[in-house]
């Protein structure tokens, strides 16, 4: 973090000799200046945020004999790739297709829905849309620990039960309530003018929506992505809940191989943690500056 000083005007003189300043907007420039207390604090979080990426790394090409012996910040000393061979041999990719198709289905049930929803709460300006909004959002605060059991007797009641449907379909309901709320914030950072130039042009609102209010939100859209696709990709308490055979099961339920009633295999549980984390790692450090945009409410801009 740095602070912005503004330098000083300096005078020059007229060809008679008089003095003469220039206008401040003109001689105004910017210069940084380091701040050492922000660099430091810079530095330790990025350590404590990769030591436990390293330990992980590091015992991931450990020996299973070998794993808990020793000083886990110590490099391996005869590193070995045998744990990811057993993760990939293991039905790794099945856990993977799956954890996929639940994503890909999330992310495209909440742009769906949550697209015109968001248009509606900020283009209808009556008390009924705003109430309606405001009930929505009320899922912000009901967490899904509360609900488990009515959804339950509800998925078995659909006979969804152990099917991903089960999974994605109260993924995306939770993920909705936040979605909207920055959809919302996004939206109405686009000006009222705009909307007023498409309606004079006889633009029908579905015509406004894709051609003016979806490609000014691509900020707000892409955060709404990547945080729905997290809330799939990392979800553990449906895939619990809701599934049972190894048909429907996902990469966090899969942890579960590498646990058994005489103990873990650490090295290998660690290795498939690195190779389920990789995927939405990578498009988070695409989409990151859109994720985070998008969140302070300046997505639309």
């Amino acid at each position: 973090m740095s602070h912005d000083t503004l330098a000083r005007p300096t005078s020059t003189r007229q060809p008679d000799g008089s003095p003469s300043t220039q206008s401040p907007r003109r001689r105004r420039h910017w210069t940084r200046r380091p701040n050492p207390v922000a660099g430091l604090g810079a530095f330790v979080w990025l350590v404590v945020v990769l030591i436990p990426i390293y330990a992980m790394l590091s015992a991931s090409l450990t020996g299973a004999d070998k794993a808990l012996t020793g000083n886990p910040l110590k490099p391996p000393t005869d590193p070995t790739l045998d744990n990811y061979n057993t993760v990939l041999t293991s039905g790794f990719g099945h856990l993977l297709s799956n954890t996929a198709i639940v994503a890909v289905s999330v992310v495209g049930i909440v742009l769906a829905l949550s697209i015109p929803l968001a248009y509606v709460a900020v283009r209808t300006r009556d008390r009924w849309s705003n109430m309606a909004f405001r009930l929505f959002l009320l899922g912000v605060a009901i967490p899904a620990q509360a609900v488990v059991v009515p959804l339950y007797l509800l998925i078995a009641k659909l006979d969804l039960y152990d099917t991903l449907l089960a999974v994605i379909l109260p993924t995306a309901a939770f993920a909705m309530p936040v979605s909207v709320l920055v959809l919302v914030g996004t939206l109405r950072d686009v000006s009222e003018d705009l909307y007023e130039a498409m309606a004079l042009d006889g633009a029908s609102p579905l015509r406004v929506l894709f051609q003016l209010t979806i490609p000014l939100a691509k900020g707000g859209i892409s955060t709404v992505v990547i945080f729905s696709a997290l809330q799939a990709w990392n979800g553990f308490l449906f895939p619990l809940i809701f599934t049972q055979s190894d048909g429907p099961r996902v990469l966090t339920l899969g942890l579960f191989n590498y646990v058994s009633q005489f103990g873990v295999n650490i090295p290998a549980l660690l290795a498939s943690v690195v190779l389920s984390g990789i995927p939405i790692f990578a498009v988070y450090l695409v989409a990151r500056r859109a994720l985070v945009g998008g969140l302070m409410g300046v997505g639309g801009k």
